[in-house]
């Protein structure tokens, strides 16, 4: 006979999931006794990274749209590209009054800008052992692929170009020349399978392959940790030779448990607990002064902010006309 069985699985961890086998137990007519036989099952089930932020997505198309000039607010920035003509009204920027145009008016004229189009963002995963951590109940490899997942939806709405690399001692994953439509797909399938290998990064690999297989300038948002030996010994001697042709943001997810335990006083051993606390903070905003000092925009935030923080971010440079 053949029969059929549903079976509802819920998935508690990304990744691949694949069955063993199916066993298939046949018990007698008073059910002293049975028959039993396995077969080998050769499926898997994928289970895709969360993205929880997408709530954060129309609010921040809606800034972007601002931006863009889809509403009454325009915004100029170095850098950006020209839009169009229209008249002085209080609270323009004189430095945008165009005078050959007024010379040909009755009116004051302004020129009105939008942001750039069509720039490339390089998404850089860490996926050394600094990414093992967890922050809260979450592995900080999974906050990090949660912003990227939000920057490379709004990014792709700007119209930039996303591409996506992961990276410890070697190429892990690799997302590049998707399409707008095709580009969230190709991330979360590229970053399901992902772990954390319990290996030292290896810095100056991962600038070499940036540099080789990025020519033209970009905007490159590096998402990892603020470890102070690890910063210290692999990536900040190589970011010259980063910033001297690209934009580099670092994205880092600090752990509240840290501000938690600075706070703490009630007894000899919190007070001990608030000192290393306290310790690891100011470890912390030393690598992040040393990042700035290189021009490298740097947000750090906990897990419920790290991806707004980092979308905000983008689109402050955007503003700025800055990539």
């Amino acid at each position: 006979e053949r029969r059929r069985l549903d079976m509802r699985l819920v998935p508690t961890r990304r990744g691949d999931r694949r069955a063993v086998s199916v066993t298939v137990r046949s018990y007698g007519p008073l059910r002293l006794a049975a028959r039993q036989l396995s077969r080998r099952a050769p499926w898997s089930v994928r289970v895709l990274p969360a993205f929880p932020s997408r709530r954060h997505l129309p609010a921040k198309l809606s800034r972007l749209r601002e931006l863009t000039g889809q509403h009454v607010a325009l915004i100029r920035g170095q850098g950006t590209e020209f839009d169009s003509l229209r008249e002085y009204v209080d609270g323009d920027d004189v430095r945008s009054i165009d005078w050959r145009a007024t010379a040909r008016r009755s009116d004051v004229v302004v020129r009105t800008w939008r942001p750039e189009r069509d720039r490339r963002i390089y998404l850089v995963l860490d996926t050394d052992r600094t990414a093992a951590g967890r922050v809260g109940d979450i592995p900080r490899l999974d906050c990090s692929m949660d912003a990227a997942l939000l920057l490379g939806a709004l990014a792709s709405r700007a119209g930039d170009r996303v591409d996506l690399l992961a990276y410890d001692r070697q190429v892990r994953a690799r997302v590049e020349g998707s399409t707008r439509t095709n580009l969230l797909p190709a991330m979360v399938r590229a970053m399901a399978p992902l772990e954390p290998e319990l290996i030292e990064a290896d810095a100056a690999g991962m600038v070499s392959t940036l540099l080789a297989r990025v020519r033209q300038r970009c905007l490159v948002v590096l998402l990892t940790d603020l470890n102070a030996a690890a910063m210290e010994e692999g990536l900040l001697p190589l970011l010259p030779q980063l910033t001297a042709k690209h934009l580099v943001m670092v994205a880092a997810v600090s752990d509240p448990r840290v501000s938690e335990m600075a706070a703490a006083r009630g007894d000899a051993s919190a007070v001990y607990d608030a000192a290393a606390a306290e310790r690891a903070r100011a470890d912390r905003s030393r690598v992040t002064a040393e990042l700035r000092k290189y021009g490298v925009e740097v947000v750090d935030a906990p897990p419920e902010e790290i991806a707004p923080a980092l979308a905000d971010a983008y689109l402050s440079l955007k503003a700025a006309g800055r990539l």
